[in-house]
C-alpha cells in the first residue's frame, strides 16, 4: 500500500487514520494473503485481488475496528473469507461469462473454516495462567486422562480435575469479552 497515493486522493486527510490503516496492513497482509493464496488453491492474481479488497474494506470501516490486533485480524480473515466465498459462487453461477476454472472454491465445511477460531482460542489460551494452560494443553490439545496429566505435570489428580475447571471458566469469560463465536 502506498501512503502517499492515499494521501494524495484525501486532501488534508487524517494522519492518524492512515498511520492505522498502514499498521493494520502491515501487521496483517502477509498472514492474509497467504489464507487467500490456500483459499484459491494457489491463484496470485485472485488472492491479490481479495486481499485489496479486503484492505479497502478495513479502510472504510476503519474507525469502526476494534483497537485489539487479534481482533482486527479476526475481522479481517472473516471478512476476506466472505469475499473469497461470495467470488467462488458469483464464478460458479456464471462460468461461461467468466470462462474461469472454479474448482478451487471451498465448500463451506472447508477446513479453513476452524482458522479465526483458533485464532480467538490461541489468545485465550495465551491469557490464562500457565498453570491453567498447562493442564489445558494436557487433556485437550494432548488428549491426556487426568491420571496421565497428572503424572505429566506432578500434580495430584484432583488438582488436575480442580484447574481444568477454573481454567475452562476463565476461558469462557476470556472468549465472552471477546465476542467470540458460540460465546
Amino acid at each position: 500500500m502506498n501512503t502517499d497515493v492515499c494521501a494524495a486522493e484525501r486532501p488534508g486527510a487524517d494522519s492518524t487514520l492512515e498511520r492505522r490503516m498502514l499498521e493494520v496492513f502491515q501487521a496483517n497482509s502477509q498472514p492474509l494473503y497467504y489464507f487467500l493464496l490456500r483459499l484459491t488453491r494457489g491463484q496470485a492474481e485472485t488472492a491479490e485481488d481479495l486481499l485489496q479488497e479486503t484492505m479497502l474494506r478495513a479502510w472504510r470501516k476503519l474507525a469502526e475496528l476494534p483497537t485489539e490486533a487479534s481482533a482486527i485480524r479476526r475481522w479481517l480473515f472473516i471478512v476476506a473469507r466472505h469475499l473469497a466465498i461470495d467470488l467462488a459462487r458469483a464464478r460458479q453461477a456464471r462460468p461461461e461469462v467468466l470462462g474461469v476454472d472454479t474448482s478451487w472454491a471451498c465448500a463451506p465445511d472447508d477446513a479453513v473454516d476452524w482458522l479465526p477460531d483458533r485464532i480467538v482460542l490461541h489468545d485465550a489460551l495465551r491469557k490464562l495462567t500457565p498453570e491453567h494452560r498447562t493442564v489445558l494443553v494436557e487433556l485437550y490439545y494432548d488428549d491426556a486422562s487426568v491420571a496421565q496429566a497428572a503424572t505429566r505435570i506432578g500434580i495430584p489428580e484432583g488438582t488436575v480435575r480442580s484447574r481444568s475447571f477454573y481454567a475452562l471458566r476463565a476461558a469462557r469469560g476470556i472468549l465472552a469479552g471477546a465476542g467470540a463465536p458460540g460465546s
